[in-house]
């Protein structure tokens, strides 16, 4: 009898097994899972890198924690959530998704998305477009000036920016005060014809937040709170998030 013995190693502790035991609802059992597909059917990610909810979610169950840090498909996820509201155990899948981003290095995650947050950081607009406040108020005036004039039904139209104690704090996408300026007055009329009391701020105006698709918390923590800073600042009751 050969002597030779193959000798098992400690089984390898995963950190997203423990991640998808946290994600289950009150009284959830992932292994009531009948991997139904309800979660990959409506999931526009869905076959992409050759993956799909139901299979990410597997994987992360049976400890196959290099897959799940490494495929490019995580960033495919829209974070639509979809897939919670059609899950019979309605667990989260795109936080298990946030939480694979997360263990990428930040310097090899899509840069695109890392350019976007990185230039919402450089001035307190949060744009991802760079755009600084003083540029921000600048188009919104010049833009209201000449559609006043250009459509006299609409000569008393406000597009008012840090306005103490307007109801709304309205935010707008940075791409439309740079590229598409003209973008922004279809808004303005609706909020004008439904006598709205609203404001942009100057500082915390843009609508995205490419850093929270980053999964880099401590600068999605700063784009929220600058926002939010600014609502609160003037006085604002609901803040209406156009994106």
């Amino acid at each position: 009898m050969s002597e030779d013995v193959v000798k098992l190693g400690k089984k390898k502790k995963s950190i997203f097994m423990d991640k998808v035991k946290e994600l289950l609802p009150d009284g959830g059992n992932l292994n009531l899972c009948l991997t139904c597909g309800a979660c990959s059917s409506g999931c526009p990610a869905s076959g992409l890198e050759g993956m799909d909810p139901r299979k990410f979610l597997r994987m992360a169950a049976l400890g196959m924690d290099e897959v799940i840090t490494t495929t490019p498909w995580v960033w495919m996820c829209s974070m639509c959530q979809r897939c919670i509201y059609v899950c019979p155990m309605k667990i989260d899948i795109p936080q298990l998704v946030y939480y694979a981003r997360a263990a990428w290095p930040r310097e090899e995650r899509p840069k695109g998305i890392l350019a976007s947050c990185d230039m919402a950081l450089r001035n307190d607009s949060c744009s991802a477009m760079g755009t600084s406040p003083e540029d921000f108020v600048f188009v919104v005036e010049d833009v209201l000036e000449e559609y006043r004039e250009a459509q006299p039904e609409f000569k008393d139209m406000q597009a008012p920016v840090d306005k103490k104690g307007a109801y709304f704090f309205v935010n707008q996408n940075s791409r439309e005060p740079v590229t598409e300026p003209d973008e922004m007055v279809p808004l303005w009329k609706i909020l004008h014809l439904v006598g709205a009391d609203w404001t942009y701020g100057s500082k915390g105006w843009a609508g995205e937040n490419y850093c929270m698709f980053l999964s880099d918390d401590e600068a999605w923590k700063h784009i929220t709170q600058t926002s939010a800073s600014q609502a609160d600042d003037l006085g604002c009751k609901v803040f209406l998030n156009t994106e």
